[in-house]
């Protein structure tokens, strides 16, 4: 018997005995749990649940049987384990990038980057140290249509899982977002929903707050509104400059975005709606 690792996901309307029968199922097909965590989100009546599973799934009847015995409404997908492929929007702040270059060439984030592409060529050093492919989709002089439209031409070219926005500075359309649903990740140098869009560090000093922080979430038709990952803070004070908010949040951005990507990576997010539940 040929043993894998996969991850089920399955969300549904709540009911009694729903572990139960899932976990029955599993055991019925000769699967093997190793994990199993459930979150009931009772004020709208969702069950979700994800459960680590090790076995023979040759047969393919888990997600057939899973249909037949779980009530209208429920959905359940079968996940391999492992690493992940990216493809990466860039500007020109190497911050993130870097992050995320230096940890998945040296394993600490199970995803490989297969492309970065940049509006501007300012990070294509950065990238070629890597030995990754760089591509400039220069947006000056075209409308924004036309610049999405060549920048999913070179996007073609490439097998990933997941797009990520590595301080990318520029707004997707709703024809380019629905291109890649719940596939797209942001790095938001704010603590959504508090001050969306640009200068948010100038925003903040604006308010005199006490603390800034960054969001991932995936991308959606609404600004800087997509279901969020993660998020982080970190204190400051009076004598904070906008400059030395930015300064201070970079690091944090750094680590929400790569902490974010690697749930993402292992399936322990799940997006309902404009919201996630996150596993640990």
């Amino acid at each position: 018997m040929q043993t894998e690792k996969k991850i089920l996901i399955t969300e549904c309307p709540d009911q009694k005995g729903l572990v139960a029968k899932i976990t029955a199922i599993c055991f019925k097909q000769n699967l093997n749990i190793i994990k199993n965590s459930e979150f009931v989100d009772n004020l709208n009546g969702r069950f979700f649940m994800r459960t680590e599973l090790e076995g023979d799934f040759k047969n393919g009847h888990l997600l057939t049987e899973l249909d037949q015995a779980l009530p209208s409404g429920s959905h359940s997908r079968l996940v391999s384990k492992g690493r992940k492929k990216m493809a990466v929007l860039v500007t020109k702040e190497a911050h993130c990038l870097g992050e995320l270059l230096i940890k998945s060439h040296y394993g600490s984030l199970d995803a490989d980057i297969v492309t970065v592409i940049g509006n501007h060529d300012t990070l294509k050093d950065l990238v070629k140290k890597f030995s990754i492919p760089f591509h400039v989709v220069d947006h000056q002089g075209v409308s924004r249509e036309e610049h999405e439209r060549e920048l999913l031409q070179v996007l073609s070219r490439y097998e990933f899982d997941y797009v990520v926005l590595a301080k990318y500075m520029r707004i997707l359309t709703a024809d380019f977002v629905s291109s890649f649903p719940s596939r797209i990740i942001n790095i938001h140098h704010s603590f959504l929903p508090a001050f969306i869009g640009a200068k948010p560090y100038h925003q903040a000093y604006e308010r005199g707050v006490k603390i800034i922080g960054a969001t991932a979430h995936f991308v959606n038709n609404d600004l800087d509104d997509g279901p969020i990952i993660t998020q982080a803070v970190i204190p400051v004070d009076h004598s904070y400059k906008p400059e030395d908010m930015a300064k201070a949040g970079r690091e944090v951005e750094e680590s929400v975005l790569t902490g974010a990507l690697q749930k993402v990576i292992d399936e322990k997010v799940i997006v309902h709606g404009k919201r996630t539940v996150v596993f640990d």
